[in-house]
Order: C-alpha cells, then structure tokens, then sequence
C-alpha cells in the first residue's frame, strides 16, 4: 500500500510517460528548467537614469492672448525629456478661471538623484 506521497509520485510519472514519446523526463532537462525559471524569477529591470541637466530655455516671444470670455494667463514653455533626448514645448495661454493669481510655473529642479520636472501650478 502507498503512502499520499507515493501515490501522487506515481501518477506523476505515469503521466508523463504517457506525454513523452520517450517515455521518463529526463532528469538533467528538469534541473536546467528549474534553474533557469530560479534565476528569472530574481531578474530585476531597473529604472531608467534620471535625465542630465536641461538646456537653457528658448526665447519666446509671448503672443497676444486669443480673444475669449475666459481669463487667461500665459505659461512659459519648457524642455520637456522624451526619455532620450529633450524636446522644446511651447508656451501656451492657460486658463485662470476658478483660480488666484499666484502662479507658479514648471521648473526642473537639482534632485540628489538627477534632474526633475515640477509641473506648472497655482498656489
């Protein structure tokens, strides 16, 4: 009589016997799985770098204000990090509507681990 261990071994094996035409797993096939499956499940993808330090901004010229009921105030463009490169961005009219009039725009700020973007906001 076999113990739950035995029986379960067994149809284990049964099992895939029927599924391999040769019949056993080979042994030193499962032990190269079971490393392989060890060592990506400790595989950690690490973050991206930090951007480098962004380019002085452009010039702008600031246009007049399109022509609307809605108060409007300009917010400077900016260098914006696509990952791999900066991209200039335009300023644009944003409006101020429920809003006071401190506002604050975007700036990159000096982080110890890099460069980092602080959205425009009002205060």
């Amino acid at each position: 009589m076999m113990d739950r261990r035995g029986e379960w071994h067994h149809l284990l094996r049964c099992r895939m016997d029927e599924k391999r035409p040769g019949g056993q797993m080979k042994r030193p096939m499962l032990a190269v799985a079971l490393l392989g499956a060890g060592l990506l499940a400790r595989c950690v993808v690490a973050p991206p770098p930090p951007p480098p330090q962004p380019p002085p901004p452009q010039a702008e010229t600031i246009p007049n204000p399109p022509v609307t009921d809605v108060p409007l105030l300009w917010q400077p463009g900016h260098w914006n990090w696509t990952g791999a490169a900066y991209a200039w961005q335009p300023g644009e009219y944003v409006p101020r509507d429920g809003h006071s009039n401190m506002f604050m725009p975007g700036f990159w700020q000096q982080t110890p681990t890099g460069w980092s973007w602080v959205p425009a906001h009002w205060l």
